[in-house]
């Protein structure tokens, strides 16, 4: 606020003006809080009327700094929106950049963008990627459409966007090791235990190439695919990640991981969590030549005749009396395992086998298997109404299942399909067992199966990558392009579950991503806006981000403020 000193008939007129810009035309508009009079006039009461009443006008803006005296708008009530007005914003978005700013991603970005000399800021479009990633993912174009959401600086086009894509995806590696580091050194990150996992993403297109490939799909889609390793650290934050072209086996994505990660990230012994589709002699033997542990699950249906039996035998087995037992043995084994020729080489393995049965497991076993089953007798009784691809989970409880390798279609003209009581009864010999294999000899069988739980971690990430961050299906057809919108999911979700962390892990990403999409407020008049929402989340956010989302009424000012805090260096980190 100042004091206004203007013309009126010739005479010399005082008025108290706030001044402000409009965020949507960007031009500084005034506002008279007060009409004081006449120069001449006021002469009669004040012998110094421009003199007093700017000490007034500075009382007036001390007090409004300090929040002592109530805001006065005047609102138009006929006044309509503007066509394209952003008139709400988002805040809750500061959560999200305290984390983004305590891995000083700013900076990374500001550094190696520099030798590109864009004329955009990449540290600008990666925050709009990053956050709308977790808040509101969508179409980097449909991102872009939407950027004015935020109260951040938006001065770039869409073009720059996939300009910025083809940008970072150079520093793709560098980007990994540096979040890394920063973890490590912030936040603190144990890498005693690392749960690899892969899964694949589909394209919404036909035509494969070196990358998009079709391969067995996870979702059992027909779609080219690309398959994506992932690495997580013991805490369920994510360490490191690499594509592989959709028909790449599962087995074979886990070396190039694993092996830049112990050569660049210094990091220990690690002991490597992961499931039966990663258990090959080729990955254990990686794994001891470099001094790692494992800890995997092993089939049990496609093991051998000797597990099987070590399985259903009795014998051995201790805490039956609540649903669950355990038993365990030292099991030095016979591994062939590929060397430089492509030949064969077989050595021993010390190795603990740990084998546990859960009636809970036993129920999901077979709640899971009720609809195949429910559609191989539907399939026996109607064979005409299936096909290759419909009958997809129940063919394997068939007999005499024959399909037209033209058509697909199923035959019967000779023969009729049947069920398979049979592989039904041996298939629930074993549900509810699970099996691990383990270099850990010396920890107990209930250590390793605490250590191999902690796999779900690894799978809750990725579905919060497809679900919550919406990495799927993929719409971009340029490599690069690619690579980046997979980079951005990564940074996304280093953020997201970091934020989680700080949260103490008291709810999950789905539920702060809520509650943080609702911190949002709309434009009153002038530069205030009116939040409404508040929950235990922002509360939570409040106490221990030090990022203040409980206050009604705010101005541009005091966001920027709150924005500005959110760039701190530091926080009560849990």
């Amino acid at each position: 606020m100042y004091l206004q000193v203007s013309k009126s008939g010739g005479r010399p007129y005082l008025s108290i003006v706030h001044g402000y810009r409009d965020p949507v035309t960007k031009k500084v508009k005034h506002r008279t809080i007060q009409a004081l009079g006449y120069l001449d006039e006021l002469t009669q009461t004040h012998p110094d009327p421009v003199a007093h009443f700017k000490e007034v006008v500075k009382t007036m803006n001390e007090a409004a700094a300090l929040e002592k005296k109530p805001i006065t708008l005047n609102l138009d009530k006929n006044e309509t929106l503007p066509e394209g007005q952003g008139n709400r914003k988002n805040l809750g978005y500061a959560a999200l950049s305290r984390i983004y700013h305590k891995l000083d991603l700013a900076t990374f970005f500001s550094n190696h963008s520099r030798p590109f000399k864009a004329k955009f800021n990449t540290n600008n479009i990666m925050k709009l990627l990053v956050f709308s990633r977790i808040l509101a993912p969508a179409s980097k174009k449909k991102t872009y459409e939407e950027k004015e959401r935020y109260f951040e600086n938006t001065d770039f086009s869409l073009d720059d966007v996939y300009r910025c894509l083809t940008q970072i995806v150079t520093f793709k590696d560098s980007l990994q090791l540096h979040l890394h580091r920063q973890v490590k050194e912030t936040f603190g990150r144990s890498t005693e235990s690392v749960f690899y996992d892969v899964t694949n993403y589909y394209f919404e297109i036909d035509k494969q190439d070196e990358l998009k490939r079709k391969g067995v799909s996870k979702e059992h889609r027909p779609d080219p695919i690309v398959q994506m390793g992932l690495l997580m650290d013991t805490n369920g934050i994510p360490i490191s990640y690499d594509l592989f072209p959709g028909n790449t086996n599962d087995s074979e994505t886990l070396m190039p991981v694993l092996a830049k990660v112990k050569k660049e990230y210094e990091v220990g012994r690690i002991i490597v969590v992961a499931d039966k589709g990663i258990n090959t002699a080729d990955n254990i033997a990686f794994y001891l030549a470099r001094g790692d542990g494992y800890v995997l699950s092993q089939t049990i249906r496609g093991g051998s005749k000797e597990i099987k039996e070590y399985v259903l035998n009795s014998e051995g087995y201790t805490g039956a009396g609540d649903g669950y037992k355990i038993k365990s043995r030292l099991y030095p084994r016979e591994i062939a395992v590929s060397n430089a020729q492509g030949r064969r080489t077989k050595f021993r393995v010390d190795e603990k086998h740990v084998v546990f049965y859960s009636a809970d497991y036993d129920r999901k076993a077979k709640a899971d298997r009720a609809p195949a089953l429910q559609k191989a007798r539907d399939l026996v009784k109607s064979p005409s109404r299936y096909n290759k691809a419909t009958s997809y989970g129940a063919a394997k409880y068939l007999k005499n299942l024959v399909f037209d390798p033209t058509t697909g279609e199923i035959v019967t003209t000779k023969q009729k399909p049947f069920f398979d009581e049979d592989k039904l009864r041996e298939e629930e010999k074993f549900d509810g067992y699970y099996a691990i294999v383990t270099s850990e000899w010396q920890k107990s069988a209930t250590e390793i199966v605490d250590i191999y739980r902690g796999l779900w971690r690894i799978e809750e990430a990725f579905k919060v990558t497809k679900s919550d961050l919406e990495a799927r299906p993929v719409y971009l057809s340029r490599h690069d392009h690619i690579q980046a919108h997979f980079l951005i999911c990564f940074v996304a979700l280093v953020i997201a579950r970091l934020l989680a962390q700080s949260l103490d892990n008291k709810y999950s990403i789905a539920k702060i991503v809520e509650s943080l999409n609702k911190a949002s407020g709309s434009r009153l008049e002038e530069n205030w806006y009116v939040f409404d929402h508040a929950d235990e989340i922002t509360r939570a956010v409040s106490s221990t981000l030090d990022i203040d989302l409980s206050r009604k009424y705010l101005s541009l000012g005091d966001i920027k403020k709150i924005l500005g805090a959110s760039k701190k260096a530091s926080f009560c980190n849990n």
